[in-house]
């Protein structure tokens, strides 16, 4: 019987996550972070099929989490992650009801991405070592990503098809397989040219290989060993805080705002879906303006 309901468990997962991916172009990434909440609730079930559970399954479930120490934004997350499952049982007419329709999500405070000064992310674009020709095509990549806001996986997936230095501009595929044109800055410009001269051809070894940033072996770098890259050159920069590729991202969208740039220009190039989500950064330039005031005004 056990053995019966992890299977249905599985199907029912299985097929949740084939409607995303086919319906709405939703990433792996996403897709395995989906499966990862909904079969620790089915393992957490045991016996209970997951077409049974109740509203008072899923209270229990979230109890059980916050005692093991997962915090709101976790248990926000986990709960979305059920509402969305159950509402598509609904619409499948597998269930006649939504046991999550009336549990209320964790209220949450304002999350303010981690940014970066104009200065110390000049620093950490000068951190890596261009005599050699990883470093050549480091800094390429580092140019390249707070010229344009890719998030690392768009990144280290970009082949060379899709960088025209002609028009200076990029043709990016991101979430949801949406394709976007983002112009690309004449100092990440220059230093692209100047890898592609001198540097790729060598990391490739003459290996076929459209992947625009290749690793030592001549094959795509992963968003792992990317961010291991990042992290070193912010120490070797002396920054003392925990940089990722993904605060460039950040310090991209910031230090456009700080200049003027307009949210919905913004919105565009970030490739975001909901202009609601870029919205967060105007609060980050924000708080870095008053921040800036309280350091500087005589009277703050």
């Amino acid at each position: 019987m056990t053995g019966m309901t992890t299977v249905k468990a599985d199907q029912l997962i299985n097929q949740f996550l084939d409607h995303l991916w086919l319906e709405r172009g939703t990433s792996q990434n996403t897709l395995t972070a989906y499966r990862s909440d909904l079969s620790g609730f089915a393992n957490w079930l045991e016996s209970k099929p997951l077409l049974l559970v109740t509203a008072d399954h899923i209270q229990s479930y979230l109890q059980h989490r916050l005692q093991a120490g997962y915090n709101k934004r976790s248990q926000a997350r986990c709960l979305s992650v059920l509402r969305r499952f159950y509402r598509y049982l609904l619409l499948q007419q597998l269930r006649q009801d939504d046991p999550t329709q009336h549990i209320a999500m964790p209220k949450l405070g304002r999350y303010l991405p981690r940014s970066l000064s104009e200065e110390q992310v000049e620093a950490l674009l000068e951190a890596p070592d261009l005599s050699t020709l990883v470093g050549q095509r480091d800094k390429a990549m580092l140019e390249l990503l707070y010229s344009s806001g890719l998030r690392v996986s768009e990144l280290v997936g970009l082949t060379v098809h899709q960088l025209s230095l002609n028009q200076g501009a990029l043709r990016v595929v991101g979430k949801g397989n949406k394709e976007r044109l983002i112009p690309v800055g004449e100092e990440a410009q220059d230093w692209l040219e100047s890898y592609l001269a001198n540097a790729r051809s060598h990391l490739v070894g003459g290996v076929s290989c459209e992947v625009l940033f290749p690793s030592t072996r001549g094959t795509a770098m992963t968003r792992q060993t990317f961010w291991h890259r990042v992290k070193k050159y912010a120490v070797l920069a002396g920054m003392g805080i925990e940089v990722s590729p993904h605060t460039l991202r950040h310090a991209f969208a910031t230090h456009l705002l700080n200049h003027g740039a307009n949210l919905r220009v913004v919105q565009m190039m970030l490739g975001h879906s909901d202009l609601s989500t870029t919205q967060i950064y105007t609060y980050v330039a924000q708080h870095r303006l008053q921040e800036l005031y309280k350091e500087h005004h005589p009277r703050a």
